[in-house]
């Protein structure tokens, strides 16, 4: 395959979710910028809109969809969605999520919201698998790209719905790599270490970025951009023979605070 092919996406489809902000919304950008046409997914219709109209605007093609992952319903009309308006999907990334931050004490939880992470988090991710894996058969071409954590390796306190759930998805994916092989879809993960998100922003102070860096070789947070890099690279031709892996992008090392 020449050089030039290996990161061109033109003709492929895309649904990312969680696109309106951060990781999602450089995810979006940069497989627009591959050549891939976008569905934009976000919980706020109007941050989607945003997301879609700059790719529009760039000469790219994006709609919006307003989804609640939670929901199956709206998991249902996003694909529906994608395919009527953009003729099919070959690439998925599920990156809507969320949880844990040290907000988990196993004193204070409520089964529920444990739950909940699970089906935010995993159920999600598995039912949008289910439901676009038969588009990307058709197609002859799949790529699912799902966004862990390093979360899912790390042991902090105040975290095991979040952590739990991100290494269920981590196994989840290795799974639905064997299952969805046979039909040339490959299944991926992502694991972003620390990084510069409007999430981590409300919480960094110096004295917190000193202690995540202390076991980081290379010496800075990640930018979203980072993060996008190594979804690019699986959502690409030059993957193609990579499947069932979860690459972590976290500098080369853990940016806990112990």
């Amino acid at each position: 395959m020449e050089i030039n092919n290996l990161f061109n996406l033109k003709g492929k489809i895309a649904i990312v979710t969680g696109g309106g902000n951060g990781i999602g919304k450089s995810c979006a950008l940069y497989l627009a910028n591959a050549g891939a046409s976008l569905a934009v997914s976000d919980l706020k219709l109007e941050d989607a809109q945003a997301v879609a109209d700059e790719i529009n605007a760039g000469g790219g093609k994006a709609i919006a969809v307003e989804c609640n992952v939670t929901e199956d319903t709206h998991l249902v009309k996003l694909v529906e969605k994608t395919t009527s308006e953009l003729g099919g999907v070959h690439i998925l990334v599920n990156n809507a999520g969320g949880g844990g931050g040290g907000r988990e004490s196993p004193y204070k939880i409520s089964v529920d919201d444990f739950a909940w992470r699970f089906k935010l988090n995993v159920y999600s991710a598995w039912r949008l698998s289910q439901l676009c894996a038969p588009y990307m058969k058709e197609a002859g071409y799949g790529s699912i790209i799902n966004i862990t954590s390093m979360a899912s390796i790390n042991i902090s306190p105040n975290m095991s719905a979040y952590a739990s759930s991100k290494a269920a998805l981590n196994h989840m994916t290795a799974n639905l790599a064997m299952d969805y092989g046979v039909d040339k879809i490959r299944v991926n993960a992502v694991g972003p270490g620390a990084t510069k998100t409007a999430a981590l922003a409300s919480v960094l102070t110096p004295e917190i970025e000193a202690k995540m860096l202390a076991h980081t070789p290379i010496k800075r947070l990640g930018d979203v951009e980072d993060i996008a890099g190594a979804v690019l690279y699986f959502a690409s031709p030059v993957s193609e023979w990579v499947s069932g892996q979860v690459i972590f992008v976290n500098g080369g090392g853990v940016q806990t605070l112990d």
